[in-house]
């Protein structure tokens, strides 16, 4: 019986096969037959060549190893911090339960390299620290907890700023609490590294300050600690370190060549630089005009730069686009990051996204080499260990201002005349980093930012999409499979565009957040030099809601407000869920060198200071914003006439 179902079995299988055979000759499919746009196969999801998944994480965040962090009253250690964004419920500093409304997919814990491992013992009170008398001055104030220390932490970072800390305070490489807290800093980014689920990132802050002018980059390592931990942090204090950014260069290129590992920098709070973020001198060179080998240099290593964070929104400033309604977004303006010295309106073009885009395109027609030429990301630079975007679950910047009934009427910082320089409500919530990459892996997320196929948030998690190309038409915006299209026809944001027929078209499409609020309207913003050496910018409105028409002036009219103080909340009865076009600039002249990024605006919902005010009852001054505007912004699209 065994043998004859054996042979049943063997007849039956080469029926099959005699079967298939037939059929294939009688009707193969020839593949080019049923492809889809450029030769790609009919169904659109197979051999897929570019990133297809979004990540939101952030790329700026400092727990209590930070001095003034720590100092501050900050307890959350990386461990901690890793927990809660890939979203656990944890303990915060100030004792109130806290947890993310959904898990970030990436995080990059930046403590700062200057001072690393000293706070521990300045708050501990180590021999050395009480035998300084600034040691014991910030023993006794950290100590104090609450509003001294919060004092006190101010003071630490303006005496940093000026140069007047003690050395005994500013723990360098060599000391042995510094290289045991970074190897324990290594350590936890690879305990949490969970790759395809939560990925962790081995970095940390180089805080360059000039008398008060910030230049602080984040240093993103691609690799583990088998070559991330080779070496210890560079640091700004000389004679190990240096605060001018060519020699953090050059740190970053032995750090390649010592390794074969992979390294970038990211720049943020040009806004706190008073000019000096995007200086068209070398300003560590008494003023000298910069060179070839300063714009090929900061090109390599500065792809990307942080435009919204807690400490305001750096993508543009009222003065410098008037013509722009959306530019006076969270602005700081008050002065330096230590407000020793005020801002002065020629200081505002060296500091935000837009002059600095600007100023680029001028260096390069100069050197031959754009050293602005900088993708777009978003991020905190919380100092609590807890990375919060959400305006109704807010909490801060230190701790000093997580939720309180107070919290919001602070004042910040002082100007040295004892006159009031910023406000606590100033404050704002984290910005978030959305990568295009094809995997969430550090290799994947990290040739992303690298090629700066990346965009900023203020904190909602949008999904943008932007190209550009020469032969975009109007019906590609419907498509459902629109990134197809992008890649097909152009390239993605991040990328050149060298000269073609005719202008430039760009795809450009935004879905909301799923759990956040409509969109009002799609932009494109438009800079180049004309041939005089003028700077000029436009702003393009592209796609927008409800049926609006333009005036006779070209504005559109606001898309309303639906925010009730009240509750607060809002409805998303106005606005639109997704808003796409194709757009071609009318203005192009071929001759000319331009950057192109999209700014996607949401409609108007309640500020953190609104949630403040319902939930602990508060009557808060006129002054204080209730309502924002979120937003997102592109990384740019260059166009070159020169291939």
């Amino acid at each position: 019986m065994l043998t004859n179902r054996k042979a049943k079995l063997r007849a039956l299988t080469a029926l099959i096969a005699s079967l298939a055979t037939a059929g294939a000759a009688q009707d193969a499919i020839n593949p080019e037959d049923l492809s889809g746009p450029a030769g790609r196969p009919y169904s659109p999801y197979a051999d897929r060549a570019f990133p297809t998944q979004v990540f939101f994480g952030d790329t700026h965040v400092h727990t209590a190893l930070s001095a003034d962090a720590g100092g501050s009253g900050t307890r959350l250690l990386p461990r901690d911090a890793y927990r809660f964004a890939r979203g656990e419920q944890v303990t915060s500093n100030t004792g109130q339960q806290v947890k993310l409304a959904q898990p970030l997919d990436f995080y990059m814990i930046t403590d700062h390299s200057d001072g690393m491992g000293a706070i521990t013992d300045i708050i501990g009170g180590a021999p050395n620290i009480m035998a300084d008398e600034q040691g014991r001055y910030f023993n006794e104030q950290f100590n104090l907890g609450g509003t001294a220390a919060q004092q006190a932490a101010f003071e630490l970072n303006s005496a940093f700023a000026q140069g007047e800390l003690s050395s005994v305070l500013n723990y360098q490489p060599g000391n042995p609490a510094y290289k045991r807290v970074w190897d324990d800093i290594v350590a936890a980014a690879e305990e949490f590294s969970d790759p395809g689920s939560f990925t962790t990132f081995i970095a940390y802050e180089w805080t360059s300050l000039v008398a008060g002018n910030n230049l602080h980059r984040n240093v993103i390592f691609r690799d583990g600690s088998e070559r991330a931990g080779q070496l210890v942090p560079y640091t700004t204090t000389p004679p190990i370190g240096s605060p001018d950014p060519r020699d953090l260069w050059s740190w970053l290129q032995n750090y390649e060549d010592t390794t074969g590992g992979d390294v970038l920098a990211i720049p943020h709070n040009g806004n706190l630089s008073n000019g000096m973020m995007f200086s068209l001198q070398d300003d560590f060179a008494e003023g000298a005009p910069l060179d070839a080998a300063y714009a090929e240099q900061r090109q390599k290593w500065e792809r990307l730069y942080e435009a919204t964070q807690n400490k305001g929104d750096g993508e543009a400033h009222p003065f410098l686009s008037p013509e722009d309604e959306f530019a006076d977004f969270e602005t700081w303006d008050y002065g330096n990051l230590d407000a020793s010295a005020p801002k002065t309106n020629d200081m505002l073009a060296g500091e935000y996204v837009r002059s600095g885009l600007q100023r680029g395109l001028v260096l390069e027609a100069e050197l031959g080499t754009n050293p602005f030429k900088f993708g777009l990301v978003g991020a905190s630079d919380n100092h609590i260990g807890l990375t919060t975007p959400d305006n109704d679950n807010f909490f801060g910047k230190y701790s000093a201002y997580e939720p309180s009934p107070d919290r919001s009427q602070h004042v910040s910082k002082t100007y040295a005349d004892g006159s009031d320089a910023l406000y606590s409500w100033q404050y704002i919530t984290a910005g978030l980093t959305a990568v295009w990459a094809e995997s969430n892996t550090r290799g994947a997320i990290f040739d992303s930012m690298e090629r700066r196929e990346v965009y900023a948030t203020t904190g909602p998690r949008m999904r943008v999409r932007f190209f550009g190309g020469w032969h975009f038409e109007d019906e590609d915006v419907l498509g459902r499979n629109l990134a197809v299209t992008g890649y097909s026809k152009g390239v993605p944001m991040g990328s050149d565009l060298f000269a073609g027929e005719g202008a430039p078209s760009f795809l450009v499409y935004a879905l909301r957040d799923p759990m956040g609020a409509n969109l009002d309207r799609v932009q494109i913003v438009k800079g180049w030099i004309e041939a005089d050496g003028t700077p000029r910018e436009r702003v393009y409105d592209v796609a927008w809601s409800d049926g609006r028409e333009p005036d006779a002036d070209g504005k559109l009219p606001p898309v309303g407000n639906t925010v009730d103080l009240s509750i607060p909340s809002w409805t998303n009865t106005i606005g639109a869920p997704e808003l796409g076009a194709v757009w071609t600039d009318p203005d192009f002249d071929p001759a000319l060198s331009a950057f192109y990024y999209a700014r996607v605006i949401e409609i108007p919902t309640p500020r953190w200071t609104a949630y403040d005010a319902v939930k602990f009852s508060l009557d808060l001054p006129d002054d204080v914003r209730l309502i924002a505007q979120e937003r997102a912004y592109t990384s740019p699209i260059w166009y070159s006439p020169e291939g």
